[in-house]
This record gives structure tokens, C-alpha cells and sequence, in this order.
């Protein structure tokens, strides 16, 4: 199937770019969560949705969408594969007052950061408008739904402070958002592989 074909006779596209999470990696960050589980009000990411996102596009017209997946096969095709790893938990907009709970990254973050920075250029040069938030390497892992959150879940997010795993970087994935009762359901549209190193 062409890319025309795929992407003929779609309303807008919620949609975003990701360094997905390969699933052996899964269930390390997935034990992060166990630890944290005993607290309510914590509306917590399915695993196999576990990404790093890289530039959220939000709902856009299918051909501006088709025409960032060209730019990204251009500009990530000289991008080599890489190790990140993941170690830390913190939280948006702060541990104080956590909304937003993610793990982080410890080493590899300065090639994150350059596969946001190409993403963010192919972004604007496709036709969105500029991401006026500064990239922030994180992994949402839960979002705090209580209107404030118990101070023992805030200490348990202090004390989770250890190298989680180390990971491979070998695709780059624009991804389909479709929002339901139950969680968001991802689909990979274009997936933009790196060069072996």
C-alpha cells in the first residue's frame, strides 16, 4: 500500500513522535510501578504504552502529518542507533506537588535530546507551529488524578533514585493517538529506523 493510499480519507490525526520502549525493557519500568502502587489517585500508563515522546502534534490534518513522516525518513537517515539509560523517578510539576510522575534518563540524554531537536526542525519545516516548551527527557509512568497527592507517595517517588535499565535506540516511531474510557490505544504509522552502529 502507497503512503497516498494509507493516508487517504482521514479526518485529523492525533498523533505524536516517540522513542518507543523495547519490551524486554518493559517490565524493569514496569516494577517501578509496583513499587508505587499502594497509592490511590494515581491513574497509571499501561505498559506497552511506555515511549519517550519526543514532539506531541496534537490532532492535525492527515497530509501535514504525511508530510513530517517524509521530512523524518530525510533527516533521522544519517542518525546512528544509540544507549539510553534509564534511572531515577520525579515528577511534574515537582515531587512537592506531583501530577505527573516519570522515570528518567542517566546516560544518553544528550542524543535524546538531538533526536528531539531533528524532530522539532522537521516538525516546523513540515508546516507546525514551533513547540514553545523546552524537550524535557522523560518517561511518564502515571498521573496523579487526587487533587493532592499523599505525602508518602511523595517520599516513595524520592526514594526511587537507582539505574532502572539501559536500552538500545534503534527506531524513532510517529504514532496514532486514539483516546478511549479504558486508556489511549497507540499505532505506529511510519517507523524511521537508526543506523546500526
Amino acid at each position: 500500500m502507497s503512503m497516498n493510499q494509507r493516508w487517504s480519507g482521514e479526518g485529523a490525526i492525533r498523533a505524536f513522535v516517540a522513542v518507543p520502549l523495547p519490551e524486554e525493557a518493559r517490565s524493569c519500568v514496569e516494577g517501578v510501578q509496583r513499587r508505587l502502587r499502594g497509592f490511590a489517585g494515581v491513574k497509571w500508563v499501561a505498559p506497552e504504552n511506555f515511549h519517550f515522546t519526543l514532539r506531541f502534534l496534537g490532532n492535525s490534518p492527515p497530509e501535514l502529518v504525511q508530510r513530517l513522516a517524509q521530512t523524518l525518513l530525510r533527516s533521522l537517515s544519517d542518525q546512528d542507533a544509540f544507549s539510553l539509560t534509564l534511572g531515577g523517578v520525579g515528577a511534574f510539576p515537582s515531587a512537592r506537588r506531583p501530577q505527573a510522575i516519570w522515570v528518567g534518563v542517566t546516560e544518553g540524554k544528550s542524543r535524546l535530546e538531538e533526536l528531539a531537536r531533528i524532530t522539532e526542525q522537521s516538525a516546523v519545516a513540515s508546516g507546525f507551529a514551533p513547540e514553545e516548551r523546552p524537550f524535557r527527557a522523560h518517561l511518564t509512568i502515571g498521573r496523579v488524578k487526587a487533587p493532592r497527592a499523599p505525602s508518602e507517595l511523595i517520599e516513595a517517588i524520592a526514594a526511587e533514585g537507582a539505574e532502572i535499565t539501559t536500552i538500545t535506540v534503534e527506531n524513532v516511531v510517529l504514532m496514532r493517538s486514539e483516546l478511549h474510557r479504558s486508556g489511549p490505544i497507540y499505532t505506529p504509522i511510519e517507523l524511521f529506523p537508526l543506523a546500526r552502529e
